[in-house]
């Protein structure tokens, strides 16, 4: 049985299964080469998609094939279908992971679609990330794999056998007939949890996602596009908390070969804005009040001492290590687990935070108790702090500057606390805040926009460009028909484009500004962004055109990973990622005529508009 097709994997080779709890990554040749148990964020016990089969991996494919013919998910499902015809016949696989129970199952149906097709199952449970040989033992009907804390149950009808330290099964599929694999797991302390019957898993699973998508009040021009985008954002959840992951990964690389490799399987808190903006806009207040309460949850204490990221369940502590042990996506290391950004004073964070706590005010959606207690809180560290260098957005590795987006992100979260006064009623300093905001607002236009260039710039005094200064209009700083805002917009495309997507920034613009070696790719986000900017300006059929494209660099199965590496012509970083499928639905929202932006956006653009000091100074 050959181990992989011919040629370099890709990230989109990969489709997405999971249960609210955890996920798995299905490469198109049959195998499940990533799933970390019993959360998103435990150690993997198949973990090949940062090596090889030997980092464990769970492959059924027919005897000799390898990848798949044709795969989709079922309509308006997470349940994955795999397809091969061969000459002596077609099978089909069946994967899923059923809604969470008792405990976190795997499910894999073969089904013979014609002919007698002879099949092979592969099974090698390595836990701690491909670093720890479980203990197996023979079952009546599979086997029992123990490791430490960690137990595994593999449940079928078919004859199993050892090799070479794998769980391996032949057997042959006739038309017509079913073959069922059950992988179950439970900590190791705890007794077998009952057997899982896996047509009716199906018929339960298939029907929780229909339900939950049925919400889905999407209209626009793109709805197959924006369905499956809401089933990956919500296949990023972790159910009891409520928190969102940035991706079900760790270490893809954002450069293939390189060290740009991080953990993306915590909840970022920049992202709550944009993500409550595709929820709300598409129908889920459940979901965006779940997003809304982990935040506050998230974020309560000490307000110096907010993160920019925390763990599912809002935990704060996410050291950074790396696993030297396993060779890498496509030799790409270090392998990292944990995330030492999480400890970056990253100003923006405490604006995202209040932009997406006013949000949700907005949409009429009851207020948590003591939620504006908590906005207070952080306001008061905002109005110390906002004239302080931080490491920016991105997460500069190098030294702390005056980041554009983030001033723009203090003044917005400021601005989001004069809006509640006037409009809410609520108690505060709005006399003290509006100066403030006033303040912040001169400050930016001041320094952080070049008269010469007739662009803002990354940071004050910077040479560089960044991507996000496109939300400038988005969050209410200034209105698209501000000429300092069409120059940034196009300074923007004329220094940041690369064969027609956007990058973040230009590392080498301010002297390797990020502190990390290697080079960007196409961050997907932000071309989306562009999409919008071009909206913005009135250049519908640019930004219809530019949104198609992009709609075109998804996987087979409507995936998106964090960049596209427009040489190599393939999706580059953790995947899927949820800043990338966010950033789908809101532009196909905003091109199908939707409002995109936080309520206190279109009146602050006039205010700020008329405050503000003229193009020319």
């Amino acid at each position: 049985m050959s181990t992989r097709a011919e040629g370099p994997r890709l990230i989109e080779d990969y489709a997405l299964i999971g249960d609210l709890h955890s996920a798995a990554l299905v490469h198109r040749d049959g195998s499940i080469d990533w799933l970390c148990l019993p959360r998103f964020d435990s150690p993997a016990f198949f973990a090949a998609l940062l090596g090889d089969e030997s980092a464990g991996r769970w492959r059924i494919a027919p005897e000799g094939r390898d990848v798949t013919t044709t795969r989709r998910y079922r309509e308006d499902t997470l349940v994955l279908e795999s397809e091969w015809h061969t000459p002596e016949g077609s099978v089909r696989v069946t994967d899923f992971m059923p809604p969470r129970g008792d405990a976190a199952d795997v499910v894999r149906i073969v089904e013979g679609l014609s002919g007698r097709v002879p099949m092979r199952m592969d099974l090698r449970l390595r836990m701690d990330y491909g670093h720890v040989v479980p203990w197996v033992r023979s079952t009546d009907r599979g086997i029992e794999a123990i490791a430490g804390p960690d137990a595994v149950w593999l449940d079928t009808d078919v004859r199993l056998r050892g090799e070479d330290m794998t769980t391996v099964a032949s057997f042959d599929v006739d038309a017509g007939q079913r073959v069922h694999f059950v992988l179950t797991y439970r900590a190791s302390h705890l007794p077998r949890p009952r057997r899982v019957e896996a047509l009716r898993a199906l018929r339960d699973t298939e029907k929780f996602w229909r339900s939950w998508l049925h919400q889905c009040d999407y209209r626009g021009r793109w709805p197959e596009a924006v369905r499956r985008s809401v089933i990956t954002l919500k296949a990023l959840t972790y159910a009891p908390t409520g928190g969102i992951l940035a991706a079900a990964t760790t270490s893809l690389p954002e450069e293939i070969g390189g060290s740009r490799n991080w953990d993306y399987r915590y909840c970022w808190l920049r992202d709550s804005t944009f993500t409550l903006q595709a929820l709300l806009g598409t129908g889920y207040e459940e979901e965006a009040r779940a997003w809304r309460e982990w935040l506050v949850r998230a974020v309560a204490g000490d307000p110096s001492k907010l993160q920019i990221m925390y763990g599912i369940d809002g935990s704060r502590r996410i050291p950074e290590s790396e696993l030297d042990w396993l060779p890498g996506f496509r030799s790409s290391t270090p392998v990292r687990i944990g995330n030492a950004a999480a400890d970056q004073f990253q100003l923006d964070v405490w604006g995202e935070v209040l932009d997406g706590l006013h949000l949700v005010r907005e949409t009429g959606i009851e207020p948590v108790e003591d939620a504006w207690d908590v906005q207070r809180a952080l306001l008061d560290f905002l109005e110390g702090n906002w004239d302080k260098p931080d490491n920016g957005l991105w997460e500069m590795r190098g030294p702390q500057r005056h980041f554009v987006h983030s001033k723009v992100m203090a003044w917005a979260g400021v601005d989001r606390a004069v809006h509640t006064v006037e409009q809410h009623g609520l108690d505060g300093p709005v006399d003290r805040w509006r100066r403030l905001r006033q303040q912040i607002h001169t400050d930016i236009t001041t320094n952080g926009f070049d008269s010469d260039r007739g662009t803002f710039t990354q940071f004050y005094g910077s040479r560089g460009l960044d991507a996000a200064l496109l939300l400038m209009p988005r969050v209410g700083f200034l209105p698209w028909a501000d000429e300092r805002m069409r120059g940034t917009v196009r300074a923007v495309e004329h220094e940041l484009m690369r064969d027609g997507y956007l990058m973040r920034y230009d590392p080498t613009a301010d002297g390797d500004v990020d502190g990390l070696s290697g080079t960007e790719s196409a961050f997907l986000a932000c071309s989306f962004w562009y999409a919008d900017a071009l909206h913005g300006l009135g250049e519908e059929d640019r930004a219809e055109e530019l949104f198609e494209r992009l709609l075109g660099l998804r996987s087979d199965v409507g995936l998106l990973s964090e960049e596209y590496d427009v040489e190599r012509r393939c999706q580059v970083g953790n995947t899927p990622q949820a800043f990338s499928m966010v950033g789908l639905i809101n532009t196909a929202r905003q091109l199908s005529g939707s409002h995109i932006g936080t309520a206190a956006s279109r009146p602050a653009q006039r205010g700020c508009n008329a405050e503000a000091p003229s193009a020319s100074g």
